[in-house]
């Protein structure tokens, strides 16, 4: 009787997994996921940087010295001061975009057809958070080099009781939140290129029913008088 109730347990925690796995099941995976999170052999180059605040940018006007600093800083809401045009909010665009933003206000009432050239000099401290089934969940540092493999590195990888077919990425991209699910196993074997991680990235890896329900069921082994000797 014992024997079957600690089966039946077992069972029941299938059926969980089966149940938390349609969380997931409508989140992009395999190509569609690397179209939203790319590889890091396809790594976000310096130009399409999103500029934060905290970052501190360098803004360049051709045959203008006037208008040319070696280094500006972005406050806590996104602005940088420009002469002649006041604050400019940068946040949230990359430093081409940005240029084009100065070149157009100054182009308006001050220069013509100024040529504008704005970048990143210094990038804000830029931390990844892993959270899930990993050693020690948390935020890291991360840089353009920093994989999905190294967040959760940082993290000191997974649990035992880990789903790694259900590593889920999520990203803000042009204001709106999207994610994306990794199988990490493939990842780790080649099968999978390694997607790249940015700062603001949130990094969830899945928790399996079914290792949780088969350590519980070898605890409860002993217990249950579970397995026989032939």
């Amino acid at each position: 009787m014992k024997k079957s109730a600690a089966i039946l347990m077992l069972l029941a925690s299938a059926s969980l997994t089966a149940c938390s796995s349609q969380l997931y099941s409508a989140l992009p995976t395999r190509d569609a996921a690397y179209a939203l999170i790319p590889p890091i052999d396809q790594a976000t180059t310096p130009s399409e940087y999103q500029i934060a605040p905290g970052d501190v940018v360098s803004l360049s006007v051709f045959g203008e010295p006037d208008l040319t600093f070696e280094k500006l800083p972005v406050d806590d809401a996104g602005f940088i001061q420009v002469p002649l045009v006041g604050t400019v909010r940068v946040a949230a665009l990359t430093p081409a975009q940005a240029s084009t933003l100065i070149a157009s206000k100054l182009g308006t009432r001050f220069l013509r057809n100024p040529d504008v050239t704005l970048n990143v000099v210094e990038q804000t401290n830029q931390v990844v958070t892993v959270e899930g089934q990993v050693t020690k969940a948390g935020s890291y540092p991360v840089d353009s080099q920093t994989t999905l493999l190294g967040a959760i590195a940082l993290a000191q990888s997974p649990t035992r009781i880990a789903k790694l077919n259900e590593v889920v990425v999520f990203r803000t991209i042009k204001n709106q939140r999207m994610a994306a699910r990794f199988d990490l196993g493939r990842i780790r074997a080649g099968r999978d290129p390694d997607p790249q991680i940015l700062g603001g990235d949130v990094v969830v890896v899945g928790f399996s029913q079914v290792k949780s329900g088969y350590q519980d069921f070898l605890r409860a082994a002993p217990i249950f008088n579970v397995f026989t000797r032939f």
